[in-house]
């Protein structure tokens, strides 16, 4: 019997193209639940599968406090989410969460 091998799974290796990227953080968003540090992460992964030397550059951060904000260890301050998100190319929208019972209209 052959042994499998297995490597450790980078969805930054997947996030090529800025559709996917921006599909990527949306999905996070649903996720996180609020969690700050969950969104945070979720952008390292974009920053790291862009090149997280010139998302540093073009959000005018140094590239080890880059590391630092989006680690998932601790949460960035909103500035530098913005900073971040306009580096990446990307964009914040606001829509209306649908009141509880409402139905929607799609």
């Amino acid at each position: 019997m052959t042994k499998t091998v297995t490597t450790r799974y980078d969805v930054a290796e997947h996030l090529r193209t800025p559709e996917e990227m921006a599909a990527y953080l949306e999905a996070c968003i649903e996720e996180a639940n609020g969690d700050a540090t969950f969104i945070a992460k979720a952008l390292g992964d974009i920053a790291r599968a862009k090149g997280m030397s010139q998302v540093a550059r073009d959000a005018g951060l140094s590239r080890e406090s880059l590391y630092k904000a989006l680690s998932g260890e601790r949460t960035p301050t909103f500035e530098t989410i913005l900073k971040v998100i306009g580096a990446l190319g990307l964009k914040l929208h606001a829509e209306p969460v649908p009141a509880a019972g409402a139905r929607t209209t799609h």
